[in-house]
């Protein structure tokens, strides 16, 4: 399917879809400052041809999804201090995002999987609307807790540095980037990397949308006591190499969420290499076969308009 809009409440996202929509719905939530390109298309066919009907989708204030322009961009103080006045939006509204989606198409229920600020942003749709979740899948991401899975104070500044403006000089200081922090234990995917840089400079691009959405990772707060409660299967997946959030934000997320499954793979730092598809596909999709049997409300129901 080519991409399309989904309007939810004042802000449209834009989405694309894999495979039969009468299979069961994954959900793939992507992270911070990345387009919805980085869950690879074969990545996303490999998914659809399990029997699942895939969807991607670009957070608010990245891709072709809206930007908040004129909202405030928080400061390297406010992140440092995880002051909740750097949000301009929460991680609750972009969790609405991602079930206004699933509106949009008429879909009851999906298996959520998010990648990491996707999974803190999966977290959310799983807190906030149980109803709605089959499965959750949580990949290279924390619970929010000060004490784990917490970028060093240099790293901000990492995430805040500002991207170079001409096109050749932006895709290679991203494929540069990527390469960096996926980790040495699979062989690069230049590029793949180069391809999704380059689509995604094409695409648009703005490093304010990048700062507001850290900012609603900053802002929002511990989320272990509400994962504590979570009754839904679940599989918590992390590099061993992952620098950029430490694997104790994801053995610190299995430890909180009852009964889940933690997968660590040996040399992926934070990313998701083409080599490590198939334990990081293998375990959504055997993740997924401990939700409860489709019924009628879990199926696509009448589209919504708009």
């Amino acid at each position: 399917m080519a991409e399309a809009i989904a309007r939810v409440g004042e802000i449209d996202i834009c989405f694309e879809t894999f495979g039969d929509s009468s299979d069961p719905a994954i959900l793939l939530i992507m992270g911070l400052g990345t387009q919805m390109l980085a869950w690879h298309e074969d990545f996303c066919e490999q998914l659809a041809a399990r029997g699942y009907f895939v969807i991607r989708h670009d957070n608010r204030d990245i891709g072709r999804s809206s930007r908040l322009e004129g909202a405030p961009v928080p400061t390297l103080k406010q992140l440092a201090l995880r002051d909740k006045r750097a949000g301009a939006y929460t991680l609750s509204d972009m969790a609405n995002d991602s079930v206004g989606v699933l509106d949009h198409l008429g879909i009851e229920q999906a298996h959520i999987v998010g990648a990491s600020m996707g999974g803190m942003i999966a977290q959310r749709v799983a807190i906030e609307h149980p109803d709605r979740t089959l499965t959750l899948t949580s990949i290279m991401s924390n619970t929010g807790s000060f004490w784990s899975g917490q970028p060093a104070l240099t790293m901000y500044a990492f995430l805040l540095r500002p991207a170079p403006k001409e096109r050749n000089a932006y895709i290679e200081r991203a494929v540069d980037s990527f390469v960096k922090i996926g980790g040495k234990g699979f062989e690069p995917d230049v590029e793949d990397l180069r391809d999704i840089a380059t689509r995604s400079y094409d695409r648009g691009h703005d490093p304010r949308g990048s700062a507001r959405q850290l900012g609603a990772i900053v802002a929002d707060r511990d989320r272990g006591p509400e994962l504590r409660k979570l009754r839904v299967p679940t599989t918590v997946i992390h590099g061993a190499d992952d620098r950029l959030v430490p694997r104790s934000g994801g053995r610190a997320t299995a430890k909180v969420i009852p009964g889940s499954t933690y997968v660590e793979i040996s040399g992926m730092g934070h990313g998701l290499p083409r080599g490590a598809w198939r334990q990081i596909i293998g375990a959504i999709v055997q993740n997924a076969e401990l939700a409860t049997p489709a019924t009628e409300s879990s199926r696509p129901r009448a589209a919504t308009a708009g």
